[in-house]
């Protein structure tokens, strides 16, 4: 009779919900004496994936995506036998916001980094100056090799501060809530790095190394994928797929203590699970309680969280009475507003709203503005409406509004993050061997990064295992 080990994954987001799939599917494959168990101290899993579903619409509160290109989510649907529900967003025009007027993105822009050179030339984001700041790119020698900088300071030094305050900024930051200036570039976007040290201009190595796409007519597809039905849709499948028995909603971990050879964990229901190795797939500032007893995830408490909240309001079409022909926007720091950006769902995700209808989600929060997520749903409401008035002419009050707040949700990759990491997993593989650290607040906060880690970690388990 063949002992069963036990695996422990703690967290039910997307990360640690990928690592129970894809380690069942092992054992079921290879006919492996494990056992799995999933604990989610909330009541749903999925984390930041939640998709509501009033009205007809559908709506998005955390993630509303994830890029085509990235293979990991893409193979996680095709496995789940959802690819047939797998929809491209809607292109068009987007927007960016600078000094409270809306000017177009210029096209051949990867990040906010000119691709081509006449759009930007004959855009009015830019001053002349900033213009001809920006053209020195072409002409500066490359930086000297380092192990990490902020993304802030890179693209200054390339580009001058113009047009890092008025594209780079709001797209990069945007996509972490995060301070370009406190940003790592090495954690966030190393190959903006290494095209400065192999091509010296930022601009010259983007056309060299972008793949050229062919002319096509009518509109190209998106870049995007979302499912039909919504992010969280994937999530419901992929809890269908465990085994009964392997989910235990509403149990938090209190602490973890090491035996000879394995592990306790004492959970909140007064139980205790027993495990031979265990997937943490928790944010990063929830281990020094969790291992008290050890200081070795000390270096967490210093690694900041921002707080970010979004707003999805309904509208009939008759109440929009400028409409704007485009995704969205982004807004400039150069800017008089709170909000950050805004979708225009409907035209993105189509699917998302009713016939006749209209689909808004605006953003708030970030490093500088951090308090606006704790006032009221009014406030936020009443914040974001007058913020859209100086850009769309809304002459009526939303049909219903939707608030999410995601307190502490976003990890901040500050410069020498990668280091970090590495230095304490290298620290719990000595002290804690069994324990594996995976999630949003490591390596990559988008929905594939977080299912590569996830399968990743099942292998680094069965490695374990089976060494021990």
């Amino acid at each position: 009779m063949v002992n069963k080990k036990n695996v422990v994954i703690v967290g039910g987001g997307i990360t640690g919900l990928t690592a129970a799939y894809y380690l069942q599917k092992e054992i079921k494959e290879k006919q492996l004496p494990i056992n799995v168990k999933l604990v989610e101290a909330s009541n749903r899993l999925g984390g930041k994936i939640k998709t509501k579903r009033k009205s007809g619409f559908t709506i998005e509160q955390g993630p509303d995506s994830f890029l085509a290109r990235k293979k990991p989510a893409v193979k996680l649907a095709e496995e789940l036998g959802m690819a047939d529900e797998l929809v491209r967003n809607g292109t068009g025009q987007s927007y960016i916001l600078v000094n409270n007027k809306l000017h177009k993105m210029p096209s051949g822009s990867f990040m906010g980094v000119p691709t081509k050179v006449k759009p930007f030339l004959f855009s009015n984001i830019f001053s002349t100056k900033g213009k001809l700041r920006a053209g020195l790119d072409f002409v500066l020698p490359k930086g000297e090799a380092v192990s990490d900088q902020s993304l802030g300071g890179f693209f200054r030094r390339r580009f001058g501060n113009e047009l890092v305050e008025n594209l780079i900024e709001p797209l990069l930051s945007g996509i972490y809530a995060g301070d370009i200036d406190d940003m790592s570039l090495m954690a966030t976007f190393p190959n903006f790095y290494h095209l400065e040290q192999e091509h010296r201009s930022l601009i010259k190595g983007l056309q060299k190394t972008m793949p050229q796409l062919k002319k096509q007519k009518g509109k190209k597809p998106g870049m995007f994928y979302s499912f039909k039905n919504g992010l969280e849709s994937m999530v419901e499948q992929l809890e269908k797929q465990l085994d009964p028995g392997t989910v235990a909603l509403n149990v938090a971990v209190d602490h973890v203590e090491k035996k000879e050879g394995y592990y306790h964990l004492l959970l909140s229901n007064g139980s205790v699970y027993k495990a031979d190795a265990v997937v943490m797939a928790t944010p990063h500032y929830t281990l020094p309680r969790m291992f008290s007893q050890y200081d070795l995830f000390d270096t967490f408490k210093n690694i900041p969280a921002t707080s970010v909240a979004n707003v999805a309001m309904a509208f009939d079409k008759s109440a929009i009475k400028k409409d704007i022909d485009g995704t969205g926007f982004v807004v400039s720091r150069n800017s008089d507003f709170r909000i950050t950006a805004c979708t225009w769902t409907h035209k993105k995700w189509p699917n998302s709203t009713p016939d006749g209808k209209v689909l808004l989600r605006c953003y708030v929060g970030r490093p500088s503005d951090p308090d606006v997520v704790n006032l009221s749903d009014e406030e936020i409401t009443e914040i974001v409406l007058r913020d859209l008035n100086k850009t769309m002419k809304i002459k009526a009050k939303p049909e219903f509004s939707v608030i999410t707040r995601w307190k502490n949700a976003m990890p901040q990759y500050t410069v020498g993050h990668q280091e970090r990491i590495s230095k304490v997993r290298e620290a719990a593989q000595d002290k804690l061997p069994g324990v594996f650290l995976t999630g949003s607040s490591y390596e990559g906060v988008g929905v594939p990064d977080c299912i590569d880690q996830g399968e990743k970690a099942v292998q680094f388990v069965l490695q374990y295992l089976q060494r021990n």
